[in-house]
């Protein structure tokens, strides 16, 4: 009997596993979604598209003919190019995260056209972040 509940938790315990990664993934874009968004947002010559962090980055040429690095929200294929300029301050990222129940939120920086920040989850675990240099929303987490 213990061994038959035994083979059933680590049955359930690998379900649960390997379900969440694939719900996590039909939420965030494909590489071809990505590249394609960049297209509509104006960027030529894309390359070196990889998602890391939790977020999509690229190489690109803007509409002006600049080389950029582009960081890309997952979800909505927004990018964020490394040399914007951010609408926010420190304490406005800190009182948005702090509003979304984020606590202990440290190593506040802004860099290459985001804000990335530090902190406490609202379920506990230590995260770093990624946040929008306009509305403050949190576009990427690791």
């Amino acid at each position: 009997m213990k061994l038959h509940s035994a083979s059933l938790a680590a049955a359930l315990g690998l379900a649960l596993a390997l379900t969440v990664p694939v719900a996590m993934a039909q939420d965030a874009l494909t590489e071809r979604q990505v590249q394609n968004q960049l297209e509509q947002q104006g960027y030529k010559k894309i390359h070196d598209l990889k998602f890391r962090d939790g977020m999509w980055r690229a190489q690109a040429k803007s509409a002006d003919g600049r080389r950029v690095t582009v960081k890309v929200d997952p979800r909505t294929g927004e990018a964020y190019p490394d040399e914007q300029v951010s609408r926010l301050s420190e304490t406005d990222v800190r009182a948005s995260l702090s509003t979304a129940g984020y606590t202990h939120v440290h190593d506040v920086d802004f860099k290459d056209g985001l804000w990335r920040a530090k902190a406490e989850n609202p379920a506990g675990a230590d995260v770093k972040l990624q946040i929008d240099p306009h509305t403050g929303k949190i576009i990427g987490t690791d």
